[in-house]
């Protein structure tokens, strides 16, 4: 049996359509679990800054909307969408919003918290998971980490690299 990788999971898209993370396969991608009222939702706009600069070398950024943290994404698709389209100028996929802790994890969350450790579990919104062409975790960031971060901006590098 092969080591499950992060293309072996499925997420839904805001409109309710499947997202198969497989048809990303061979792609590096920055997974972020994200909230429309939290005081790291300016990171949204270093995330469509990283999004433009590297997609043309496959790069994915994935939004995953989170309601987990301080009840601070309430809204619905509609909502959330036009939050993200309208309000910041988001055009990276924004999946429909998921739980990624506790018991009723998504399956993505779980296996992105065994893949890092126990301190790569979502403690907030806006923590960041690299991916690299391989389908495996190569990195994560806690939610202070800006987009811009030097830091960040390395490891993107690195997965875009590889």
């Amino acid at each position: 049996m092969t080591e499950k990788t992060a293309y072996d999971f499925d997420l839904t898209t805001l409109d309710g359509g499947a997202l198969p993370l497989r048809q990303f396969a061979g792609r590096p991608l920055i997974i972020v679990n994200t909230a429309s009222k939290c005081g790291f939702t300016p990171q949204y706009f270093g995330l469509q800054m990283i999004w433009e600069e590297f997609k043309n070398t496959g790069l994915v950024v994935l939004g995953v909307p989170s309601n987990d943290f301080g009840g601070q994404e309430p809204d619905d698709a509609a909502a959330i969408e036009a939050f993200c389209v309208e309000k910041v100028g988001v055009n990276f996929p924004i999946a429909a919003k998921r739980t990624v802790r506790g018991a009723n994890a998504d399956p993505l969350f779980v296996w992105l918290a065994a893949q890092g450790g126990y301190f790569a579990r979502p403690r907030w919104n806006f923590y960041k998971y690299l991916i690299g062409r391989d389908g495996r975790l190569k990195d994560w960031f806690i939610s202070p980490t800006r987009p811009d971060a030097a830091r960040f901006r390395r490891a993107v590098d690195g997965i875009v690299q590889s």
